[in-house]
């Protein structure tokens, strides 16, 4: 609809010569969605500073912050894939879906450096300690993943009366969370590897770790 009514703005602009005294105001479903998306445009950097903060007080690093947050930033991409195969155009309804799918992948990055972390704790290498991590965290991941993905799925998938508000919602954690999973595999412990140096901060081993 949105972009329904910029086609019918840009043609009323250039064909429509109003007297002098006289302007036309675009109201209804196309205003809320323009009064949404800037709201958006605040919400969202405030939410990534937000997990920024919580993650930097967790690890006591700015640098596993960083790390984790880069890898949050990929996991959009499944979901606007999903979006451009599913061809559902991005609304209000997939932005908060956005929002909702950096929680879980922050989630998931957590488990996977916290666990690579008490490796290294316990002495494994930098490199050891990455691929130890990203093979036995595999499961929990999947598990975390697979349980979103399959609650949204018949959302994800409805064509029902009402579908089209929660319908790109679940579209973009669905697909988003596909591709957290991938990267929280296979890149996030590439990139510790690369992130990683001899002089970081680790926690302390705890004593409930099995390795």
């Amino acid at each position: 609809m949105g972009s329904t009514v910029r086609d019918a703005i840009a043609q009323v602009t250039e064909k429509v010569k109003l007297p002098t005294g006289y302007h036309i105001q675009w109201a209804g479903e196309y205003e809320s969605e323009q009064r949404a998306g800037a709201r958006l445009l605040v919400v969202i950097p405030i939410t990534i500073l937000i997990i920024f903060i919580i993650l930097y007080s967790m690890f006591r690093s700015a640098k596993w912050g960083l790390l984790i947050l880069a890898v949050v930033a990929m996991a959009p991409v499944g979901g606007l894939l999903a979006l451009l195969l599913t061809g559902t155009h991005l609304s209000v309804s997939s932005g908060i879906g956005f929002l909702a799918l950096f929680g879980v992948s922050v989630q998931t990055g957590v488990i996977m450096l916290e666990y690579i972390n008490q490796l290294r704790a316990r002495g494994y290498t930098i490199v050891d300690a990455a691929v130890e991590g990203a093979v036995l965290r595999l499961r929990p991941i999947m598990m975390t993943m697979l349980v979103a993905t399959f609650g949204l799925l018949p959302a994800a998938m409805s064509h029902a009366i009402g579908s089209d508000s929660q319908r790109p919602f679940a579209i973009v954690i669905v697909g988003g969370l596909i591709a957290a999973l991938l990267m929280g595999i296979f890149i996030l412990p590439t990139l510790y590897v690369w992130f990683a140096s001899d002089d970081d901060t680790l926690p302390a081993p705890e004593e409930s770790f099995e390795a």
